[in-house]
């Protein structure tokens, strides 16, 4: 099948398109028909060996983790999908090899679940990892409750932007840090937006005197500074950025896959408490200009890369399924 992959770290020429293996389905695996794939910058990150210590590479390394698409062969244990099923998935292992930026990813079942109906593909497949993100930071870790003041930062980006809505949903009063030119965006979305850079500390304190309740960085650095400075008594501080966090009192968190905090996320975004901004999409043989857009740092939602099936139908591989369909027949 065609996929992206590299075979080493470096920076986005790394990437090539061509020929990669194809997928084995495990039995608690899918086949997904991949149809979109969005970039995060987790994904750039890795393939610059920033990730080394926590994720081991198993060279050459097909990136992404986010999916959307369709089942075309459940694994032999699998009761949760069928042939035909839509879905959406974080499709992340404990090291990195088998990535969604292909023309079919095999996917864990514990890393999908329905693909939101009103959602178009490129929505879809940005919706997972922020989502998760988002989603678990805000009910686990922060605990927001109704009434209280929320700071997120980076809130027109794809983490941000979900983080606001859900926060909001919650019952939370946002404010949300962005550059001027998103801050009609970041209103649209519920939230109240103030300008990064100096003299943010006091622009935040002019609308919550007080202090905020809760601070979720997603930026690190002087936006972590500022977190803690603007935390109330009892104040409660994330960040998915800087470990240094825990010097501030805060909490490091790293997003996980869970099928049924996807599926929350799937059926909220049918209900429209949840949108996917998709600022940008690439085909998939230029998925090295996404990673350079997304490695910029000023996206607006999600970049996302798409597989065109009008015209690569003929790169299904049926004998594969097939066979491991036998083996699996003759195991048992």
């Amino acid at each position: 099948m065609k996929g992206i992959s590299y075979s080493s770290y470096g920076g986005p020429e790394a990437l090539a398109y061509g020929d990669v293996r194809d997928p084995r389905v495990g039995p608690d695996s899918v086949l997904v028909k991949v149809r979109a794939a969005a970039v995060n910058p987790v994904d750039w990150k890795c393939r610059e060996g920033y990730m080394d210590r926590l994720i081991e590479p198993v060279f050459p390394v097909v990136p992404g983790w986010d999916v959307a698409g369709v089942v075309v062969q459940p694994g032999v244990s699998v009761t949760e999908f069928g042939v035909g099923d839509e879905v959406i998935g974080y499709v992340r292992e404990d090291f990195l090899s088998r990535g969604t930026f292909a023309e079919y990813v095999a996917a864990p079942v514990r890393t999908l679940a329905r693909k939101p109906r009103n959602l178009t593909w490129e929505e879809a497949a940005g919706l997972p990892l922020v989502g998760l993100t988002a989603y678990q930071v805000l009910t686990r870790v922060l605990q927001v409750k109704r009434d209280e003041t929320v700071l997120v930062h980076a809130a027109a980006g794809g983490v941000g932007s979900i983080a606001v809505q859900l926060a909001r949903h919650l019952g939370a009063r946002v404010i949300g840090t962005a550059s001027e030119r998103n801050h009609d965006f970041v209103r649209g979305l519920g939230g109240e937006p103030v300008e990064y850079g100096d003299g943010l500390t006091e622009r935040v304190r002019g609308l919550a005197p007080e202090g905020v309740n809760a601070a979720f960085d997603t930026v690190g650095g002087d936006a972590l500074k500022a977190s803690a400075n603007l935390l109330a008594p009892e104040g409660r501080l994330v960040s998915i950025a800087d470990p240094d966090v825990v010097d501030y009192g805060g909490r490091y968190y790293f997003v996980r896959p869970d099928a049924e905090d996807l599926l929350r996320l799937s059926e909220l975004a049918e209900q429209g408490v949840v949108t996917v901004h998709v600022s940008e999409t690439f085909p998939l043989e230029r998925a090295a200009d996404a990673h350079r857009l997304n490695q910029e740092g000023r996206t607006r939602g999600k970049i996302v890369v798409t597989v065109d099936w009008d015209t690569e139908e003929a790169a299904t591989p049926d004998g594969l399924w097939q066979e491991q369909g036998q083996e699996a027949e003759g195991a048992e």
